[in-house]
């Protein structure tokens, strides 16, 4: 069930990135005092009152955009930022944290920001534009929140005073905004296997799509980020219903612009936990880049089987050695996710496009693997008897027994005397012994320690 997304709006520097970090519980975001220094994590979980929800830190509009002052308020290149930003959150969330400084008190920006929020209120469906919450930041102090009445010249309802460093006031605004959220839609069942095409922008995504479905069903453009939205298409393959998801390009975090394209990426990591299979495109004229790998951070962090596609081949000049020389650079690259399939393919040409959907097919199966519990525990054993458990402080790790708890993806609960014993570095060791006899191709393998007193 897709969660709630609240969307933080706001100008630089008003403390968009701490409230971020405060409500995902954890420092996600780059926080400076220097405005616009936003790089990190676009979004982040975060839950409250049992209720779990999306979380997305717009990050402030560049003072430096175009060499403008913040201050410029009357700018045009400023302005269409502000515009931009506004109008995107307000129309892809469920709802909207609107961002003052209550030191600063209300600024120009503040105002500009507030019209286009109840213009864009106004001409559009009741019944379809997510509330926004006033929030009136830095208020620590007891003077700061009685002066957040001010404020109300914004017209945009009750302020909400609260210290995102501190978290004072931050329970109200949460107790209002999960109340005001939307109640979770009916989803007809789908049986489909769901495949998200994902990569930078110009990797050639709907190119792919098109190749795929054999006819022109997406919008091909050698401008990036043409595709904005995450585009189902429902096709058949050899009997088996699959849905295909393209979507909008992802960009490094610093490499975003402001607006819609912010909001593209969020739809494209959407897409990613929609999916059971992730094809990754990357583009062979440019190399894998810091982006590639950054969206292969996301597709492991939401546990999706993944294929890679080297796409655009037909423009690499070749010789004997240059796919193995290529393997190489992508698979150094990627070391972290070394269990993923490549494919060196041309959605322009046709180019070994035939093998896409079974290699995605195939790996999907492996999602769907299971381990007997009697072979995964001799495949524990003879690990252990190869390189033995470490150990810390004279306490040995034990290990009991192990069994698969379950699939998609799978996820092995292995039984020790003490999980703090357990080093990341001999779970990784276990999964390749794991992998070593059942490969689990393109599939991320989840290791769970548990304690349990040996009889």
């Amino acid at each position: 069930m897709p969660k709630p997304i609240v969307a933080l709006v706001g100008r630089p520097n008003v403390g968009k990135s701490t409230l971020f970090n405060r409500l995902a519980g954890e420092r996600l975001a780059i926080v400076d005092e220097t405005p616009g220094t936003t790089r990190d994590r676009i979004f982040a979980e975060a839950e409250w009152n049992g209720i779990p929800f999306d979380i997305v830190d717009t990050g402030g509009i560049d003072p430096t955009y175009g060499g403008k002052s913040p201050l410029s308020v009357g700018s045009a290149d400023f302005i269409e930022q502000i515009r931009q930003q506004a109008l995107v959150a307000v129309r892809d969330a469920d709802a909207v944290l609107f961002l003052t400084d209550g030191a600063d008190g209300v600024t120009p920006a503040d105002r500009e920001v507030a019209e286009i929020l109840r213009r864009y209120q106004k001409n559009v469906d009741d019944k379809r534009w997510p509330p926004i919450f006033l929030v009136v930041n830095k208020c620590e102090s007891a003077n700061r929140r009685e002066q957040a009445i001010q404020f109300y010249e914004l017209g945009l309802g009750d302020p909400y005073p609260i210290s995102g460093l501190h978290g004072m006031g931050t329970g109200d605004l949460l107790d209002d905004l999960v109340a005001a959220f939307p109640p979770p839609a009916e989803e007809e069942e789908d049986e489909s296997v769901k495949i998200a095409i994902v990569g930078k922008p110009n990797a050639g995504k709907s190119s792919l799509l098109n190749k795929l479905v054999g006819e022109e069903r997406a919008i091909v453009s050698p401008i990036p980020g043409t595709t904005r939205d995450a585009i189902d298409t429902k096709i058949e393959f050899n009997s088996l219903p699959i849905t295909l998801i393209d979507t909008a390009g992802i960009r490094r975090r610093g490499k975003i612009e402001p607006g819609v394209e912010k909001y593209s990426v969020l739809r494209s990591f959407k897409a990613i936990e929609r999916a059971d299979v992730v094809l990754l495109l990357i583009d062979a004229t440019t190399g894998i880049t810091a982006q590639d790998a950054h969206i292969a951070g996301f597709i492991i962090e939401a546990w999706k089987s993944t294929v890679v596609l080297v796409n655009k081949w037909d423009a690499i000049p070749k010789d004997t050695y240059t796919m193995d020389e290529y393997t190489l650079l992508v698979r150094r690259e990627l070391n972290f996710m070394d269990y993923f399939p490549l494919l060196f393919i041309s959605a322009k040409t046709g180019q070994r496009i035939e093998q896409v959907l079974p290699m995605a097919l195939r790996v999907q199966e492996e999602r769907l693997a299971r381990i007997i519990t009697s072979r995964l525990n001799q495949v524990l054993r003879d690990a252990q008897d190869a390189h033995p458990a470490p150990s810390h402080a004279g306490r040995q790790l034990k290990i009991y027994y192990g069994a698969q708890v379950r699939t998609d993806p799978p996820t092995f609960m292995i039984y020790v005397n003490e999980p703090k014993l357990m080093h990341f570095s001999y779970l990784r060791f276990l999964e390749n012994r794991i992998r070593d006899q059942y490969e689990f191709l393109g599939t991320p393998i989840k290791i769970v320690t548990k304690g349990h007193k040996e009889d």
